[in-house]
C-alpha cells in the first residue's frame, strides 16, 4: 500500500505535479548514467544521489521500483556532436588500450565511488554496446515511419520532417524555426540536410575503433538513440520517471522524445526530473571544461583547490544540503560546513542511543508530541518535490530537542526515546542514505567494538571520580581530548564525541 502522496517538478509540465505510476504501486525508472572514459567527478556525484533519493523515498512510501541506469560506453562524441572522436575510443587509443578495458576499468573506479557514497546500485544496468541489435532495430523503425534518412551510409532524424506533425523543443522550449535558422549550412556542406538533424547511426571512419554491421553501413549508434532503445526495452513502451542532469535537457533528452513518437506515434515518459549543476567558480563543473574535481580527490584531499580531505559522507550531506533543483557552487568553506553540520547529528543520533527515560509518559507527552511533529514535517518535505534541505533542517531541531533532554532541561520517557531512533533511522540513514563514519552511532562490528572501547574507557573514568581520584579523572578526561574526544559530564553520565 501506498502510504504518502509524492509531488515532484514535472520539467515537461514546468510545474509540480501529484506522482501516479502507470502501473499501481509500481514504478519504472530510467537515469541516464555516466560515459566512462575518466573518473566520476562531482558533477557525476549529485545525479546518482538525487536520483538515489527518489529511489529510496519511492521504495520506502510503498512503491516496488525497477530502477534502470545506463552505461556510455560507445556513441558519445567529443563536444557531444555528430562530428568527432568517440570519447572513449580517444582515451583507449591515448592510452593504448582497448575500448572495453577503458570501460572496464573507470566503470569499476564508478561504482566503487558509488559504493562510498552509499549511493544503491540500480536494478539494471544496461550497457549502450550490448544493446546494438536493439538499436538498430530502433532506427529501422524510424526510417520506416519516414521521420530519418540515410546519407552516405549514416542514418540522421529529420527533425524538420518531425516538427510537422510533433513539437520538437516540448522539453527544452527551443523554438524549431529558430533552431534551423541558427544551424542552416550551405548545400553540399554537409552529410545533414538540415545541421540540427542529429545522428541515429553513424558510418565508421576507418580508423573508427568501435563499429558494427548494419544495413546502412559499417558504423556505431548514436548517442541520443541508446537511451530510448534501452528505456523501452527494460521499462515498456511507457514508463514513468526519466532523470537525469540539466545539462542533458537539451539535446540529449530533447532528440530521446523526437525519438520515442518517430518511432511509436507516442511519447515514452510521463514524467522527467532534472537536477541542478554543481558549479566551480560560477561555471559548471565537467570534464570538458578541465576544472572538475575527481571523488578520489575529495576523498583524499589531493587537489590543489581542497583545503582538505572530505569523506564520502560529507560530500553526501554537502549535495543533500540544497534542493536538487537548485545550483550549487562548489567551496571549501561549504564543504567544511556541511562536515560540521553531519557530525553534530551523528552527534545527536549517539545520545538517542545512550539515552534513559527520566520521568513518566504523562510527564513527557510533550517531547513525543514534539518527536512527531517534526517527522510529519518531514514527510512533508520530501513529498514536496524531494525538499531534503527541510527534511535536515528538521533533523537538526531534533538533535536539538534531544540536546535539550540531555542536558536535563526538558524529559523523556521510553517511548520518546523509540520514536526518536526510529526517525533518525527513517530519515537520517534510509532515506537521506547516511551512514556514520564517526563510530558513535553506527551499526558494523567495527565501528561497534571502537565505541565500546571508548565507553569503557570512560567507564573507568566514572569510577575513578566515585572514587575521588580526580588525577586519574583528569587524565583520562585530558589524554582523550588530545586524542580528538570531547568529553561531555551529563546527569545521566559522560558522553562523547569526535
Amino acid at each position: 500500500m501506498i502510504t504518502q502522496q509524492l509531488y515532484i517538478y514535472n520539467t515537461l509540465a514546468r510545474v509540480k505535479q501529484p506522482f501516479k505510476s502507470i502501473v499501481p504501486e509500481r514504478v519504472g525508472m530510467y537515469v541516464c548514467g555516466p560515459t566512462v572514459y575518466g573518473d566520476g567527478h562531482l558533477g557525476h556525484a549529485r545525479p546518482a544521489i538525487t536520483f538515489d533519493i527518489l529511489f529510496r523515498y519511492l521504495t520506502h512510501i510503498g512503491y516496488k521500483v525497477r530502477y534502470c541506469r545506463n552505461i556510455t560506453d560507445v556513441g558519445h562524441l567529443e563536444h557531444d556532436a555528430d562530428e568527432g572522436e568517440d570519447k572513449i575510443a580517444k582515451k583507449a587509443r591515448l592510452e593504448q588500450k582497448e575500448p572495453m578495458e577503458v570501460v572496464q576499468y573507470y566503470l569499476n573506479r564508478y561504482h566503487k565511488a558509488m559504493e562510498a557514497l552509499n549511493v544503491l546500485p540500480p536494478s539494471i544496468e544496461p550497457h549502450a554496446s550490448g544493446h546494438i541489435i536493439e538499436q538498430i532495430a530502433y532506427v529501422q523503425k524510424i526510417l520506416d515511419a519516414g521521420y530519418a534518412y540515410v546519407s552516405e551510409g549514416s542514418v540522421y532524424f529529420d527533425v524538420k520532417k518531425y516538427a510537422e506533425h510533433f513539437n520538437y523543443g516540448i522539453l527544452s522550449g527551443r523554438n524549431i524555426n529558430e533552431l534551423l535558422d541558427t544551424t542552416r549550412e550551405l548545400d553540399g556542406q554537409s552529410e545533414k540536410r538540415n545541421a540540427c538533424d542529429f545522428a541515429l547511426w553513424k558510418k565508421a571512419a576507418p580508423e573508427h575503433i568501435m563499429h558494427w554491421p548494419s544495413p546502412w553501413s559499417e558504423g556505431f549508434p548514436g548517442w541520443h538513440l541508446e537511451c530510448s532503445t534501452m528505456g523501452e526495452k527494460y521499462l515498456g513502451e511507457e514508463f514513468d520517471i526519466h532523470g537525469g542532469g540539466l545539462d542533458l535537457l537539451f539535446p540529449h533528452h530533447e532528440c530521446e522524445i523526437a525519438q520515442s513518437c518517430a518511432a511509436k506515434g507516442k511519447p515514452t515518459v510521463h514524467y522527467w526530473m532534472h537536477n541542478n549543476m554543481i558549479t566551480i567558480d560560477g561555471k559548471k563543473m565537467g570534464k570538458s571544461y578541465g576544472n572538475f574535481i575527481t571523488l578520489d580527490e575529495f576523498f583524499t584531499g589531493s587537489h590543489p583547490k581542497l583545503q582538505q580531505a572530505y569523506s564520502p559522507m560529507t560530500i553526501r550531506f554537502f549535495i543533500l544540503m540544497a534542493h536538487y533543483r537548485s545550483t550549487v557552487d562548489f567551496s571549501n568553506e561549504a564543504l567544511q560546513s556541511a562536515e560540521k553540520g553531519m557530525k553534530r547529528m551523528m552527534e545527536g543520533y549517539a545520545s538517542v542511543a545512550r539515552m534513559k527515560a527520566s520521568a513518566t509518559s504523562a510527564e513527557t507527552a510533550a517531547t513525543l508530541q514534539a518527536i512527531n511533529d517534526l517527522e510529519a514535517k518531514m514527510y512533508e518535505a520530501m513529498n514536496d518535490d524531494l525538499t531534503t534541505p527541510i527534511v535536515i533542517s528538521n533533523l537538526y531541531e531534533l538533535v536539538s530537542l534531544v540536546n535539550k533532554v540531555v542536558d536535563g532541561q526538558t524529559f523523556i520517557d521510553q517511548a520518546g526515546i523509540d520514536k526518536a531512533k526510529q526517525v533518525f533511522d527513517t530519515f537520517l540513514f534510509e532515506i537521506l542514505g547516511m551512514k556514520d563514519e564517526s563510530g558513535a552511532g553506527a551499526n558494523d562490528d567495527k565501528n561497534a567494538a571502537y565505541k565500546s572501547a571508548v565507553d569503557l574507557l570512560l567507564e573507568v573514568r566514572q569510577q575513578a571520580k566515585n572514587n575521588k581520584d580526580w588525577a586519574t579523572s583528569d587524565l583520562i578526561r585530558n589524554k582523550m581530548a588530545e586524542m580528538g574526544f570531547q568529553v561531555k559530564d551529563t546527569k545521566d553520565g559522560a558522553t562523547w564525541s569526535l
